[in-house]
């Protein structure tokens, strides 16, 4: 491959971007990123000139240097993305797709929730995930689903699959929301999400269940964040207060249908 090749798919790597993602950055399709990492193509001067202003490195350092192997200072492009860390921005690592390039939701059950801590920057690692796909979830977004354990977070059971879509910087945590937190402190969890990182560079954690007490995780403990957007369960949640009484009231309401159809059928 040309030093073209080698430096688009080194900067794509170094930001942690999809293709997709990169594509879009640019103004380009995301099948001519595949073309110029696999030495198929070469950009033409347009290109080339977008790449260097998005991703600061100049056009010369693009088509005759190894960027990778730069020494001594860092590049322009590596400084921003030490500012992007420093101020909480999370980039998704790996994604899975079909065979028409289309992101698959990869599904993280609990017996695999330990193992993701390791494994969620491993492409190998997704790979052995179940996947699926929801075809009403709105597009250009990354989707991942976690199963849940535990009854924090009533009226949702343990088993529900929760669908979450990955956040990619941390002003876009809004607090009351519900989100799947990785941290290397606590592992995968499913909280509501009070955003303090601005304040105090932390999160506080809350479980809808009041029985469990809220917590926080630093900022820097954090490595993913993916905000719910839908879930399955086989369990339906029960109505809210008194189950008995809600039964007794559903079965009044049944009945003064009836005694209405009946006075309709009489007139």
């Amino acid at each position: 491959m040309s030093i073209i090749s080698n430096n688009i798919k080194y900067l794509r790597k170094m930001h942690k971007l999809t293709q997709e993602q990169f594509a879009e950055k640019i103004n380009i399709k995301r099948s001519l990123v595949g073309a110029y990492e696999e030495g198929r193509a070469d950009p033409r001067l347009h290109n080339l000139l977008n790449i260097s202003s998005v991703f600061e490195v100049t056009v010369d350092d693009l088509i005759t240097q190894d960027i990778s192997m730069m020494p001594a200072k860092k590049t322009n492009a590596e400084q921003k993305s030490d500012r992007e860390k420093a101020s909480g921005d999370l980039r998704v690592l790996a994604i899975t797709v079909d065979a028409q390039e289309n992101e698959l939701i990869d599904l993280v059950p609990q017996k695999a929730a330990a193992g993701y801590l390791n494994g969620y920057a491993d492409p190998e690692f997704l790979e052995d995930l179940p996947k699926f796909r929801l075809p009403n979830l709105p597009a250009n977004a990354t989707y991942r689903a976690f199963e849940i354990s535990g009854d924090s977070m009533l009226p949702l059971q343990s088993g529900t699959i929760v669908i979450g879509q990955y956040v990619e910087d941390w002003q876009q945590i809004k607090s009351g929301k519900t989100f799947i937190v990785i941290t290397a402190t606590e592992g995968v969890v499913y909280k509501r999400i009070f955003n303090y990182i601005e304040e105090s560079k932390k999160l506080f954690l809350v479980s809808d269940n009041p029985l469990y007490a809220p917590f926080k995780v630093l900022a820097q403990d954090v490595l993913e964040v993916w905000e719910s957007k839908a879930f399955i369960s086989l369990q339906f949640p029960e109505p809210e207060g008194d189950h008995e009484v809600s039964l007794q009231k559903l079965t009044g309401i049944v009945l003064n249908l009836q005694q209405e159809i009946i006075k309709l059928k009489e007139k």
